[in-house]
């Protein structure tokens, strides 16, 4: 059975920072500000996959390439470092992250292998995560996301499994998940000797507020209330999900409607789309990126013949997304519950725009440009919150590094008569600029592209300066977030 460590009280020693001389310039890189007796609040916001070509990309097709995005203007960058081990010898580096371990690095401040949710590498041990630690001190918590509420990222913050495909009692009950390779074992996880599935750990939990995508992942019978009894269908009888949650005191909110008036004295489970949301945007008539046409003659000799690319496409509506609620209203949602909770603490708020990283695996960057777009207006609801409630940091992070690179729309080898062309597949996507934006996949034959293994970008409001260093490494971020906090927690392993 795991066992969550209890942390231990440890006074956190805060460094006052010195203007009266440049000899102190070195400690002002390392010094941590005094923070004001006061409520304190962390909102991050993780865009998954959200790498330099991501943000590069939505900014020409947003809003022109010499124009900033509203995350343009934070007046702190910084860049991260993304650290992973191999499950088998976790001395050994990875140096590709996937969503799980790199979120459980955030959350943790412990360094996993991929596939884990809160857990260790090869002891299959649980890490507090900073949730855990805010609640227990007194902080309110929540987590948003256009994901899956049981997908990696979040799950990451409110779980422990040994692997991210365990979402649901079915899927420990059969070890089977839908996508995710490789095939789950949930069998450590499983009740009454395991914690259960991440989504019965989220409606036994305590999270104030957690909203986003899954219905399908709550729509199960709870582990350990199996029942003798049949029913006439042929199923076991026993308590849901849902019924479970609600008898944890947790308010089950399906309708987009409701969103406006959340009951502060619930703790809330919102869901609003049976599996992760749909994006915005897509491009015409649905494309992706795709193949270069090549001449027959260039298939005998790369130097010959011709390369025909893609139609250039633009970014229209994505009819399923219809009534999706957006990110922004979640998070104003969110911050709205959250502040009503806080008491004389703060918060702890994670927002996820899940879907740059998703539609890049399919290989759409309008679904990924539009899922950015979605991001910078959730910022904008947090930094609206930030201006008038002093002592709030808000940070804006990727997990990973994503498929989806800029790429000359006309190789400069086609001036000379050589007919080069990317390997990949690419998008050519007409800009309001006018000009085209191609950007290319290469990562895999497959028909899903795989994560790169680039630093991410780190911004940060106005509260980051002198808390945010020029470069940190993922396990970090969890210590500049207890730290600021002043979260009691053990420093070894951090």
């Amino acid at each position: 059975m795991r066992h969550l460590f209890t942390p231990k009280r440890l006074a956190c020693a805060l460094l006052t920072l010195s203007s009266a001389s440049l000899l102190h310039a070195a400690e002002l890189n390392t010094a941590k500000p005094v923070i004001a007796a006061q409520a304190r609040n962390v909102i991050l916001i993780i865009g998954d996959g959200m790498d330099s070509h991501q943000i590069s990309s939505a900014r020409s097709y947003l809003v022109g390439s010499r124009a900033d995005m509203l995350l343009d203007t934070l007046p702190v960058r910084s860049a991260v470092q993304v650290l992973t081990v191999d499950e088998h010898n976790p001395e050994r580096p990875v140096y590709v992250a996937d969503s799980a371990n790199s979120a459980t690095s955030m959350a943790s401040g412990e360094i996993t292998s991929r596939g884990r949710i809160g857990t260790s590498a090869g002891s299959d041990r649980d890490i507090t995560n900073i949730v855990e630690l805010a609640q227990a001190q007194g902080f309110a918590a929540g987590i948003v996301t256009t994901a899956n509420i049981t997908d990696a990222t979040p799950a990451s913050f409110v779980a422990h499994t040994a692997s991210r495909g365990c979402e649901n009692p079915n899927i420990m009950r059969s070890n089977e998940a839908s996508f995710y390779p490789p095939k789950p074992d949930c069998d450590a996880d499983r009740k009454p000797t395991g914690a259960g599935s991440i989504a019965q750990q989220i409606v036994e939990g305590s999270i104030d507020i957690i909203l986003g995508g899954g219905y399908q992942h709550l729509a199960a019978t709870a582990e350990g209330t199996e029942t003798t009894t049949v029913a006439e269908d042929g199923t076991a009888e026993g308590t849901g999900l849902i019924t479970l949650a609600q008898n944890n005191d947790f308010d089950v909110v399906l309708d987009v409607e409701k969103l406006n008036d959340l009951d502060p004295n619930k703790k809330i489970i919102g869901v609003f789309t049976d599996s992760t949301m749909p994006t915005r945007w897509q491009g015409t008539d649905g494309r992706i990126a795709e193949k270069v046409e090549t001449s027959l003659l260039n298939k005998v000799y790369v130097m010959l013949g011709s390369a025909t690319l893609p139609e250039p496409m633009s970014c229209e509506a994505n009819p399923e997304y219809a009534d999706t609620p957006s990110l922004q209203s979640m998070t104003a949602a969110a911050i709205k519950h959250l502040d009503s909770r806080k008491g004389d603490k703060g918060f702890f708020l994670m927002v996820e725009s899940a879907s740059i990283d998703k539609q890049s695996h399919k290989r759409n960057p309008c679904g990924s440009i539009g899922e950015l777009e979605q991001l910078n207006e959730a910022l904008k609801i947090a930094l609206d919150y930030a201006a008038k409630t002093p002592n709030t940091l808000i940070l804006v992070t990727a997990d990973h590094g994503q498929a989806a690179q800029i790429i000359p729309d006309e190789s400069l080898f086609v001036k000379v008569g050589i007919p080069a062309y990317t390997p990949g597949y690419v998008a050519r996507l007409k800009t309001p600029e006018g000009s085209i934006l191609a950007i290319n996949y290469a990562t895999t034959v497959f028909p899903a592209e795989e994560h790169t293994g680039t630093d991410v970008p780190l911004f940060a409001n106005e509260v980051g300066l002198g808390l945010v260093p020029p470069r940190i490494t993922q396990p970090k971020l969890f210590n500049l977030m207890a730290d600021y906090l002043q979260l009691d927690y053990p420093k070894a392993g951090h």
